[in-house]
């Protein structure tokens, strides 16, 4: 720090001893002047001017440390004795602050209003869409009855991945633990699925030796929907197999399919935010949203979600739930 210091007063230095350069100069020229006076009068200056910048140093480095330590709130109230240009400086700093506080306030206060008129129209849009589920089901035509539940379904995913995105940064505040039926669960997403299924020829296995986990029921069927839709989405004719069991005291589900498969350099990147694929960067149908959001909510219930995949051979997504003993550590319940 005060390293830094001297290299700001560099300037001053410079001219205090070229002064005293310039004094001795004119004693050394000058036969009338005593040099031996000079020198010691240069030695005297010397040490008033180390004294002068060691008082000056304390006195400007606690007005930056406190610079530094009041970026939360810049409140420079309390200091009494602030020189003019450091009185200046502060005021300038605590104007400017307050209009950005001021900015993210009005800015933190649109975002909430949208992301509440945004949740309001998911909502209102859930009535009409529900009711157009019941006139399909009334259609006699059936292949005009499947193409319209697959598009119906695809519409009514897009909208609960777009109500649980903007949940997920306050869903601590709607987390309910509880033993949770993973069977039951994962029927219930493979049901929401079955018309979709069927139209491309997909079939399910289960092995399910561990069925209940620690968990909030809601948020586990969120991620395992994501899981399901991105493994029917990426296969044709073949099944998916879902099997879970326990090892070393966690329970582990497994969802494998049997589609196109991840390519290698795209493995790292799949959870990230709006990452569809390199090797197929031309499908529209990908939003990148899916994954990441599943990993965030996994993130939030303490699940570990691992793939393994290879082009043309599939992908096999593992959720390794937490031991019940660090659950109750972790979440403080």
């Amino acid at each position: 720090m005060f390293t830094t210091y001297l290299k700001e007063r560099g300037s001053w230095i410079l001219l205090f001893l070229l002064l005293q350069f310039l004094a001795v100069f004119i004693a050394y020229i000058d036969s009338a002047v005593s040099l031996t006076s000079i020198l010691y009068y240069v030695f005297l200056s010397l040490i008033i001017f180390m004294v002068f910048l060691v008082m000056r140093y304390q006195k400007e480095m606690k007005f930056y440390q406190e610079l530094e330590e009041a970026q939360d709130t810049m409140d420079f109230s309390h200091r009494e004795f602030l020189s003019p240009f450091e009185r200046m400086a502060a005021e300038s700093i605590t104007r400017h602050f307050e209009g950005l506080r001021n900015k993210v306030s009005e800015n933190e206060r649109m975002l909430d209003e949208e992301k509440d008129e945004l949740l309001s129209w998911i909502h209102e849009v859930k009535t009409p869409l529900t009711a157009l589920s019941l006139m399909i089901d009334r259609l006699e035509n059936q292949t005009l009855k499947k193409e319209m539940t697959y598009e119906w379904l695809r519409i009514h995913l897009l909208l609960d991945q777009q109500l649980h995105q903007r949940r997920i940064p306050f869903m601590e505040n709607d987390l309910y633990i509880e033993q949770t039926d993973l069977e039951s669960v994962i029927f219930g997403e493979v049901k929401t699925l079955q018309s979709w299924c069927i139209q491309k020829g997909i079939g399910f296995d289960f092995d399910l030796e561990s069925k209940e986990v620690m968990t909030d029921a809601k948020w586990l069927a969120f991620i395992i929907r994501q899981l399901l839709t991105n493994a029917v989405k990426y296969s044709e004719r073949s099944d998916i197999l879902i099997t879970s069991d326990q090892r070393n005291g966690q329970t582990i589900l497994e969802v494998a399919d049997t589609g196109r498969g991840i390519d290698s350099r795209d493995l790292p990147r799949i959870f990230e935010k709006g990452f569809t694929s390199t090797a197929h960067h031309q499908d529209n149908a990908a939003t990148g949203m899916g994954l990441y959001l599943a990993r965030k909510a996994a993130d939030s219930l303490k699940i570990k979600i691992d793939v393994e995949s290879a082009p043309g051979k599939g992908s096999t997504f593992k959720l390794t739930f937490p031991k019940s003993n660090d659950f109750v550590r972790i979440t403080g319940m």
